[in-house]
C-alpha cells in the first residue's frame, strides 16, 4: 500500500522514500483511531519493505510532533468501568501500541521522526522508536506522566535507555521538566538541529542520502546496532497497568480533563 489516507494519518511512497504525515486535531494526541491508522501502517511495512530505503514522521499541526496519549479519552473510557475492566482495556491497549511500535522500530527501513514543538509522552515514545529524530530549534522533548501517578507506557523508558546514559533518563522522567532541542542534541537524542520549520527539510534531504546506499547492509546494520529491549518492554506494561488502576491516577486524568487551559498537557 503505496498510499494510505487514515482518520489521523497518512503515507505516500515515491523514489523509494514514504512520508507519514500525522494530521489529528489539537497535537496529534494518540488515542483509538490514531492507533488503528499507525496499526494499518504497521501491517504495510512487509510490502513497503520491497521498495522503500527510508520512512519520515512529520506532522502539520501547529502545536507540534504530538502531545502524547489522548488521555481525555482514556479518562472517558475508563471512568464508568470497574478496576478488573479498566486494568483489561488499558493493557489490551498498550499490548496493541506496543505491537505497532516495536514494528517501526524494527523496520527493515531507516525511519526519521522530524521533529517540531512539541513532543511529549506518547509521541515522544513514537519518535524514540524512530531510528534517527532531526529537530528544530523549537522542539521540546519531555515525559510528563509522573505527574499522573503513571509511568511512560508506549515503550519510552526502554527505548530512551536503549541510546542514552541512565543519569539522563532519570532526570527527564523523574523531573518531568521538559528539554529544547539543543539540550536533546548535546545529550545525543537528536542527531541533527535544524532552523524553525526545517526540520522536514533536512529529513527529506537525510532520507535521499541514506537512499543511495545497498538496502541490505543497511537493514543488517539497523538490526545489529539497534536491538529492540524486549523483556523490559513487558515489565514496562506491567508496571503501567499497576499503577493505573489507583485511585490517585483516575483523580489525576478528572483534573487533566476537566483543565481549562489551551493546553493542559505542557509541563
Amino acid at each position: 500500500m503505496k498510499r494510505f489516507e487514515g482518520k489521523t494519518l497518512r503515507w505516500d511512497w515515491g523514489d523509494g522514500i514514504v512520508e507519514l504525515t500525522l494530521d489529528h486535531e489539537p497535537a496529534n494526541e494518540i488515542g483509538a483511531e490514531t492507533l488503528a491508522d499507525l496499526e494499518k501502517f504497521a501491517a504495510a511495512i512487509p510490502t513497503l519493505a520491497l521498495e522503500t530505503a527510508a520512512c519520515i514522521f512529520f506532522s502539520v499541526r501547529k502545536q507540534g510532533f504530538s502531545a502524547g496519549a489522548d488521555l481525555r479519552q482514556l479518562y472517558r473510557g475508563a471512568e464508568p468501568l470497574s478496576e478488573r475492566e479498566r486494568l483489561a482495556g488499558v493493557r489490551q491497549f498498550l499490548e496493541r501500541i506496543h505491537v505497532v511500535l516495536n514494528a517501526i522500530d524494527a523496520a527493515p527501513f531507516v525511519t526519521i521522526a522530524a521533529v517540531q514543538g512539541v513532543c511529549f509522552g506518547g509521541g515522544f515514545e513514537l519518535a524514540l522508536a524512530c531510528d534517527i529524530i532531526i529537530a528544530d530549534k523549537m522542539a521540546r522533548f519531555a515525559f510528563p506522566e509522573l505527574r499522573l501517578g503513571l509511568i511512560p507506557g508506549f515503550g519510552g523508558i526502554p527505548r530512551l535507555k536503549r541510546d542514552l546514559g541512565n543519569a539522563f533518563v532519570r532526570d527527564l522522567l523523574l523531573t518531568g521538566r521538559s528539554i529544547n532541542a539543543a539540550r536533546a542534541q548535546a545529550v545525543g537524542l537528536v542527531s541533527q538541529l535544524a532552523a524553525e520549520g526545517e526540520a522536514i527539510k533536512i529529513a527529506r534531504s537525510t532520507a535521499a542520502q541514506i537512499a543511495k546506499f545497498d538496502a541490505v547492509a543497511c537493514a543488517a546494520a539497523k538490526k545489529f546496532i539497534k536491538p529492540i529491549p524486549h523483556d523490559e518492554l513487558r515489565r514496562e506494561i506491567d508496571l503501567f497497568c499497576e499503577l493505573f488502576t489507583r485511585p490517585a491516577v483516575m483523580a489525576a486524568l478528572k483534573k487533566f480533563v476537566e483543565s481549562t487551559d489551551a493546553m493542559p498537557y505542557l509541563p
